[in-house]
């Protein structure tokens, strides 16, 4: 976990390796989602192994993994099913693309399965490699559509503060997070933001939670019409906000929001990247929630993260205009070289397969209870102001005061020391700012949950004996 530098000068020692992995890794890789002062210190922490919901480093270390990698090792990190439904497709056919009519039996079958347990009725499955570029899809779909319908000016999406949606230069827009922002020259034009759905955070003094929903859907209202109803083409949203600290939306709130979109014809997209199936559940979180939208955008554990994939359901209105479009143009000019890769199709099929074989869903309806008592259990500690989430997801948000709600300085420093703690503690989890977020490998136990919380108290413990 750092660095062995000793034979280069520091001025020199970012490009010049050194004979560590970690120089090594140090001198040639640009991480995403890094600090890379701070990197070029501390070097990476190399993972070398996986068993169930357990990863090994490069020391020896086994360790939890609590935010199943990045929201998305459902599975956990040993699935042979997955890697013989991998080895089988790559010695079949490895490649082909999807291009202009072309068509493989693992897309095919896997569209048709999707189709088959979506919630909500949709049309087709558009396949792309990464959330992002599922949601930028989306966005261009909305564009799309609104043009193909004759409604040119009807463009502008309406994301939601700490919300996220991706890092391509549309998704990333849609994302509400400044870090994604600053010195990207992001948001781009037609992306908006309207407030977040955190009660606990945002409610005002006396406000119930239905009234802090009614409150946020009369603020997109108003949102709606100082733009103007006719230049707003969609709404995007995750059912519960991931990475922006999983927030999960007050009572009634989705409702009224769904109530503003309707009244001004207003395209809806769920982004169940995180929430798609099983993490509430539910299979999809559009059933936990009672979402209608217009398109879902789904990847992380739709192939347990095996492979890369992505998907993007949209309705039948949608599918008529770029049918309509793609014969006035002579095609529909949008795809990915590996949109609807045979292996990873085949590897996700055999996901999807194995959520169904050993009743994955009954499982975290079963452990769900235990996670999210022990998460709330939480609470006792001196900083720790909130605890929320559902299902197997959810996050602690640590404060300088409980009681007033005031915020650490600086902001994600707390964060990343309770973080830190608990991989001491031999827990991996993630530090938004200064919530800590979980999100374990749905085949996580009953005993494996107790084991992970243990290591979480004696982290925090440690931490507040500190302050």
């Amino acid at each position: 976990m750092t660095i062995d530098a000793t034979n280069v000068s520091p001025d020199i020692a970012p490009t010049v390796p050194g004979n560590s992995d970690a120089s090594r890794d140090v001198a040639s890789y640009l991480h995403p989602y890094t600090n890379h002062a701070a990197h070029e210190k501390t070097g990476p922490h190399i993972i070398t192994g996986g068993d169930g919901i357990y990863v090994t480093d490069d020391q020896g270390h086994k360790l939890i993994e609590g935010m199943a990698g990045l929201w998305c090792a459902s599975l956990g990190f040993s699935e042979k099913r997955l890697v013989d439904a991998a080895t089988k497709q790559l010695n079949t056919l490895p490649y082909y693309h999807t291009f202009a009519s072309r068509s493989t039996n693992p897309a095919i079958d896997l569209a048709e399965k999707l189709l088959e347990i979506v919630p909500v009725p949709m049309s087709k499955v558009f396949f792309a490699n990464s959330g992002s570029e599922a949601t930028d899809s989306a966005v261009k779909m909305v564009w799309y559509y609104h043009n193909a319908i004759g409604q040119p000016e009807k463009k502008k999406i309406i994301s939601r503060k700490k919300g996220y949606h991706g890092v391509t230069v549309a998704s990333a827009s849609m994302t509400g997070l400044p870090g994604n922002h600053k010195l990207f020259d992001l948001p781009i034009d037609r992306i908006l933001h309207t407030e977040t759905p955190h009660y606990w955070r945002e409610a005002q003094p006396g406000e119930e939670e239905e009234d802090f929903a009614t409150r946020l859907a009369e603020q997109l209202e108003d949102l709606i019409n100082a733009e103007g109803p006719e230049t707003i083409g969609a709404f995007i949203a995750e059912p519960i906000m991931g990475a922006g600290g999983v927030i999960v939306p007050p009572r009634t709130y989705f409702e009224k929001i769904q109530d503003v979109l309707k009244k001004y014809d207003i395209l809806f997209i769920a982004d169940e990247v995180i929430c798609g199936f099983g993490r509430t559940g539910r299979m999809f979180a559009t059933e936990t929630f009672r979402l209608k939208p217009d398109m879902i955008t789904v990847a992380k554990q739709l192939s347990s993260a095996y492979q890369p994939i992505s998907a993007l359901f949209i309705n039948d209105k949608i599918y008529q205009s770029v049918k309509k479009g793609s014969n006035e143009v002579g095609t529909f000019g949008h795809g990915f070289t590996y949109s609807g890769h045979p292996v990873a199709a085949a590897v996700a099929l055999e996901t999807l397969k194995i959520y169904e074989d050993d009743r994955i869903i009954d499982h975290v309806r079963n452990v769900m209870s235990p996670f999210q008592k022990r998460l709330k259990a939480l609470n006792k500690f001196t900083h720790v102001g909130e605890t929320r989430g559902r299902g197997l997801i959810g996050a602690f948000e640590l404060v300088a005061d409980k009681c007033a709600k005031t915020p650490f300085e600086p902001y994600g420093a707390a964060g990343k020391a309770v973080s830190e703690a608990c991989l001491k503690e031999g827990v991996i989890l993630r530090a938004l700012g200064d919530t800590v977020a979980f999100c374990p490998p749905l085949i996580i136990t009953e005993a494996q949950i107790n084991d992970m919380f243990d290591g979480v108290e004696a982290a925090l413990t440690k931490w507040e004996a500190t302050l």
